[in-house]
């Protein structure tokens, strides 16, 4: 579907779809048996993909200022030890990026104002400086293999731009796409019989945009407006995973995190899980997990179309809770846990 390395986990979040499933049925975890964790300290690190077996790509980058650089490395599986790095990547403004293994073999990297190209032993191939003096928070693989990502806006001073580069040397297919709104979410996608979508949350409203040789168009008829609430009581959304025919993400994204994300939420509401039907964007929910104020997240939901299940946390008050969908507007509590949970999640198929 989507042009990435045939692993089980090639890209952030498994996928454009964000659906945060393996390509693997599970841990097959048997009864006796336990896991063995082996930890290494890696400042920055950001995120691990796979290529081929045994083969494992940490991204990371220095200090968060403002010509700040990135690095690849790959990594023993079991013990963790450095293989092979890259040399300091180009940046610029600070946020983390996002790296992926593409179908063609090679790795690729966009981190601050640079999308970079890289070989399996971590050598530069090609670099592209992206338009705009922000930084852009990550990329996709689409499927005819080009790569799209996005400037991140987070004070609302602008709007936001799609570059869509092609995957050999990195030049820009077309000119920049401009999205309506400032955007602070990463970006996701999909393919369906109705075509491929790229979708991408809005400080205010959710929007998607089609795909089709190398052009992104505004699809007019579908978007969400899921920012009603008072701007204090209510704040922007993070990333969205597509999954079940449904597009689920958490609003709440503000927020003061220095070393914890436990009571930083910038907003006085509680924390909604948004839910908008891929085919018709007026079957939506903006549902209330938590009733707890200040709630907050930086990451998306998980969803589990095969058994109807979304899983919802509140980072800013530390709670994590299961939910049964039942169609527009049902939802049933299953269990609900005190946990901080703030990371992406993992979803195994068993």
């Amino acid at each position: 579907m989507f042009a990435l390395y045939p692993s089980p986990w090639p890209a952030e979040d498994g996928g454009p779809q964000r659906r945060l499933n393996p390509r693997a049925a599970g841990l097959a975890i048997q009864p006796g048996e336990a896991l063995r964790v082996t930890t290494r300290e890696s400042v920055m690190a950001t995120m691990p993909v796979l290529r081929a077996p045994g083969e494992v790509f940490v991204q990371g980058n220095s200090a968060p200022i403002a010509d700040s650089t990135s690095w690849v490395e790959r990594i023993d599986p079991i013990t963790l030890a450095p293989l092979a790095r890259s040399p300091d990547l180009p940046g610029g403004p600070f946020w983390p990026g996002g790296i992926l293994a593409h179908a063609n073999g090679h790795l690729y990297l966009t981190y601050g104002r640079y999308c970079h190209k890289l070989a399996a032993d971590c050598s530069l191939l090609a670099s592209r400086e992206l338009p705009r003096a922000q930084p852009y928070n990550s990329l996709l693989a689409l499927s005819d293999g080009n790569l799209v990502m996005k400037n991140l806006v987070r004070d609302g001073s602008s709007r936001s731009f799609f570059s869509v580069l092609e995957p050999e040397r990195l030049e820009p297919v077309g000119p920049e796409v401009e999205v309506p709104e400032g955007s602070i979410a990463r970006i996701s996608a999909d393919v369906s019989e109705a075509g491929e979508y790229v979708y991408v949350v809005g400080d205010h409203t959710i929007f998607r945009y089609r795909y089709e040789a190398g052009r992104l168009t505004r699809d007019l008829g579908w978007s969400f407006r899921y920012r009603t609430f008072p701007d204090g009581e209510q704040s922007y959304g993070w990333d969205p995973v597509i999954a079940g025919d449904h597009v689920w993400f958490m609003d709440n994204g503000d927020h003061r995190y220095a070393y914890t994300m436990r009571d930083v939420g910038v907003a006085t509401g509680p924390l909604h899980l948004v839910r908008v039907s891929a085919k018709d964007c007026r079957d939506v929910d903006v549902f209330t997990p938590f009733d707890a104020a200040h709630g907050t997240i930086t990451n998306p939901p998980v969803f589990d179309p095969t058994r109807n299940i979304a899983v919802v946390y509140d980072s800013g008050n530390a709670r994590v809770a299961g939910f049964r969908f039942h169609g527009s507007g049902r939802f049933d509590r299953l269990w609900e846990q005190p946990f901080g949970a703030s990371n992406h999640f993992l979803l195994y198929g068993d």
